[in-house]
């Protein structure tokens, strides 16, 4: 049976979204910390993020809860998480929505 990786794809930025650093009143994917997700034939996704500075105080947590989310996505056999530095996170990868946030703050 084939796999939807369209809806998969969907879903998974629909469950990002819900991620949210908790200093920052912006979910995680609209503040440019999803770097890239793929899927294969088989539903195993491979998920690069990164974190807004490495000394991130929620640096353990962040990649868990999206993990999690993640590996609960219909469809979603397993989930490779690669957390990278480099391209290190700047404000120029944010979305227009969350930068407009950012300079409410």
């Amino acid at each position: 049976m084939a796999i939807d990786k369209e809806r998969i794809v969907k879903d998974i930025i629909a469950a990002c979204k819900t991620v949210e650093d908790p200093e920052i009143p912006v979910d995680i994917y609209e503040l440019g910390l999803i770097y890239g997700h793929e899927v294969d034939d088989n539903g195993q996704v491979v998920l690069t993020m990164t974190l807004t500075t490495p000394m991130c105080p929620v640096a353990d947590a962040l990649p868990t809860e999206v993990f999690t989310k993640v590996s609960a996505i219909d469809g979603v056999t397993d989930v490779d998480m690669r957390v990278v530095y480099d391209p290190p996170w700047n404000k120029s990868m944010m979305s227009e929505e969350a930068a407009f946030v950012m300079d409410m703050m």
